[in-house]
């Protein structure tokens, strides 16, 4: 959900939105770093289009067995989203809504179940159902006093609808995911930073603060690093949160098995043992 940025919506006679012939969501990729940029001037405020388009890019970077890391970051240097379109949802019906955050959510799952390692590159405000996006990434960079974090959902008589209470209280506790969401209070990226909501602050203009993320994801593909192993760690533990220990251990247990029947493996141990510098594969 967003925080008030206003937008006029097209409605069909249903109470659904048109279909947008304009891609919302542009995809490169870049040294093995799978870009998905949002882009629906001026707040990058998500429709159902938006999110079919975001569902579309997360399923072509995860096929592409030359992408080995996928970054989310919005277009100019004011947000990377507000959240959803406030506008849209007031023009639309409450079967529709219901379907849309639905969606919503699958389309935020496929992130945290792509067996690649996800960077959220936050370079401009980051509320609402925009940081609901960013949540659902492995990690999150944000560019220094580049804008807001928060979900204030609250404020508008409703809850972080797009799995904002179940990531922020991972995130943080639920004590302080509570004080956050009921405040419905935004905040600097320097304490999301301290409070373990955001990983890395990095200084720079919106053009430096995008390469100097995507030289961050770089050191994550080969030859650098064994993208498999990379992948199948952020499995590991996204998908080990939510179960016992036993069955986490089981899991951590069969994926490193894949592993050892890897390339990258015999080539890590390999170079470990003759003291070189291992050159991965992704394979």
């Amino acid at each position: 959900m967003a925080e008030p940025v206003h937008f006029m919506a097209t409605t069909t006679v249903s109470g659904t939105p048109a279909a947008s012939t304009k891609k919302l969501v542009n995809y490169s990729v870049v040294d093995g770093v799978a870009v998905l940029e949002l882009d629906d001037p001026p707040a990058n405020t998500y429709t159902h289009q938006m999110m079919r388009d975001l569902d579309e890019g997360i399923l072509q970077a995860r096929f592409d067995e030359n992408v080995h890391v996928i970054v989310i970051t919005g277009k100019g240097d004011k947000f990377f989203s507000a959240g959803a379109n406030i506008s849209m949802l007031n023009s639309v019906t409450p079967y529709f809504k219901y379907n849309f955050c639905l969606h919503a959510n699958e389309t935020l799952n496929r992130l945290m179940h792509t067996p690649k390692l996800v960077i959220a590159a936050l370079n401009g405000h980051t509320v609402g159902g925009g940081l609901e996006i960013a949540m659902a990434c492995d990690m999150r960079i944000a560019r220094k006093d580049g804008g807001k974090i928060g979900l204030p959902e609250v404020n508008l008589g409703v809850l972080p609808g797009t799995g904002g209470t179940q990531r922020l209280l991972r995130l943080v506790g639920a004590a302080k995911a509570i004080e956050l969401m009921v405040e419905g209070r935004n905040f600097s990226f320097e304490e999301a930073k301290q409070m373990g909501v955001v990983n890395y602050v990095f200084e720079g203009d919106a053009k430096a603060f995008r390469e100097a993320v995507l030289d961050y994801a770089r050191q994550f593909c080969p030859p650098n690093k064994a993208s498999m192993a990379v992948g199948h760690i952020k499995r590991s533990v996204q998908s080990g949160q939510d179960v016992g220990l036993e069955e986490g251990l089981v899991m951590e247990r069969e994926l490193q098995n894949l592993l050892f029947k890897s390339e990258d493996a015999k080539e890590g141990i390999a170079a470990y043992v003759g003291k070189k510098v291992p050159n991965f594969r992704g394979k």
